[in-house]
């Protein structure tokens, strides 16, 4: 729960009050974590996954129609070279491990 938190710049509350929401539609689970049990990790149950499957496909539609329709064919390479930019800026150190590099299609 700490991670979102760092991330956003924000404080644990905030995130630690989505993820309760979450957790009462029964999308999340917390649990200690194994490794150090002082911080708390959020799961994703599998109807949480079922929830991202369904609204996927309407969401990518949406952001297409709004986003990448509109650019020209050059842009999307340009959004993605931005936004390069401003995650170095953001993280110099790079991605945490296991992420993927931001990318435009």
């Amino acid at each position: 729960m700490s991670a979102p938190a760092l991330l956003s710049e924000g404080s644990l509350p905030r995130p630690s009050q989505a993820v309760g929401r979450l957790e009462k539609r029964g999308w999340v689970r917390r649990t200690p974590d194994p490794a150090d049990g002082r911080y708390t990790l959020a799961i994703l149950t599998g109807d949480g996954l079922d929830k991202i499957a369904a609204t996927a496909p309407g969401h990518v539609a949406e952001v297409r129609r709004l986003v990448f329709d509109p650019m020209t064919k050059a842009q999307p390479k340009q959004l993605r070279e931005i936004g390069a930019r401003v995650l170095g800026a953001v993280n110099p150190d790079g991605p945490p491990p296991g992420t993927h590099p931001f990318r435009v299609r």
